[in-house]
């Protein structure tokens, strides 16, 4: 069976995922962009990493579980950089801009 632990504060962990809710909501009334971005994204894998530690108890599974993660992760990665240059690609013979000469609505219907 599993060992026994301790469950972690949740009320405190709660607390500082609002305070982190509270900045990410703030800043972009700094507007700066790029601080803006950085911040946003920053505090949401803060916020993913305490979400899933502590409530989803990955803190405390074997690493096997971390593993498995990170493996999952790599994966999404290779998938995504494998695809990106073919769907991110807008020239050549077989693209055709049908937003621009309006001919998708003309597909469409």
């Amino acid at each position: 069976m599993s060992e026994a632990y301790a469950h972690p504060n949740y009320v405190k962990i709660w607390f500082w995922l609002v305070v982190l809710l509270l900045i990410s909501v703030a800043g972009p009334m700094l507007e700066i962009p790029a601080l803006t971005i950085i911040t946003a994204f920053g505090i949401a894998v803060i916020k993913a990493f305490l979400v899933a530690a502590n409530f989803m108890h990955l803190k405390f599974e074997k690493q096997i579980i971390s593993f498995l993660l990170i493996l999952a992760l790599c994966l999404l990665g290779v998938f995504f950089f494998g695809v990106a240059p073919d769907i991110m690609m807008t020239d050549g013979d077989q693209w055709i801009d049908c937003i621009a000469d309006k001919s998708c609505v003309e597909q469409r219907l």
